[in-house]
């Protein structure tokens, strides 16, 4: 089991033989390591910030290089690495089975369900929201009294709500969906502690998310917090 962290990570040592510090601008060492390693399959975890493909485009490597010659959106990213892996004889494995105690199920989580005004939000919620994920814009859409609020696009879940919430003032709800055909090899939608940090923040009331298809990190904090802010955190 070797470890190639593309960010600060801890802990990790007593479960693998080597860790070995990755960056995004030296691509050709990561293909290096896998060859030299002889890695036989790949399993992704964590967040993939764009933001820092585009502050370091400038000094990545020609692998790096060839990579965003192809595209920055999931789609382009995920064909390009399972071409190289593959390649390489490596197979990319979905995520699900190494973290399924994690995956949220359905139902109300909470002590506190959606009122009937809330589902309706959620109801259109979802609509819109599985539509943005099918298209590779986002995933997570701000709903309140009717009229969406905000779109997430590449700044991420946590940023959308804010903006959204912001302007309902109270009593945003936030939903999160997942596109049908999504690849979980690369990524599984995650909603934890900051997500709902930022909904108490600006007084947003109830978290929508599609059950089965999403992780819910920090579980014992993230409830708590939502218990004290009195949101609804619901898998549909």
């Amino acid at each position: 089991m070797v470890a190639l962290t593309f960010d600060h990570a801890t802990g990790l040592d007593p479960h693998v033989e080597a860790v070995v510090p990755s960056s995004i601008t030296d691509i050709q060492a990561v293909l290096k390591t896998l060859t030299d390693q002889a890695v036989q399959a790949a399993l992704f975890v964590g967040k993939f910030w764009k933001k820092q493909v585009f502050d370091h485009l400038e000094s990545a490597d020609e692998a790096g290089l060839r990579l965003a010659r192809g595209g920055l959106s999931d789609e382009a990213l995920s064909n390009v690495v399972l071409a190289t892996l593959g390649a390489m004889g490596i197979e990319v494995l979905d995520q699900r089975p190494f973290l399924s105690s994690w995956m949220m199920d359905a139902g109300t989580l909470t002590s506190r369900a959606p009122s009937e005004a809330e589902w309706e939000e959620i109801r259109a919620g979802f609509s819109l929201a599985r539509q943005i994920a099918g298209f590779r814009i986002g995933q997570t859409v701000v709903r309140s009294h009717g009229v969406t609020l905000a779109v997430e696009a590449a700044e991420g879940t946590d940023e959308t709500i804010r903006r959204g919430a912001k302007l309902a003032r109270r009593g945003a709800v936030v939903i999160k969906a997942v596109a049908a055909e999504h690849d979980f090899r690369f990524d599984i939608p995650t909603v934890g502690l900051a997500t709902l940090e930022a909904m108490a923040e600006y007084g947003a009331t109830v978290l929508a998310v599609d059950a089965g298809k999403m992780l819910l990190v920090d579980r014992e904090a993230a409830l708590g917090v939502a218990e004290r802010a009195g949101i609804a955190l619901v898998g549909v």
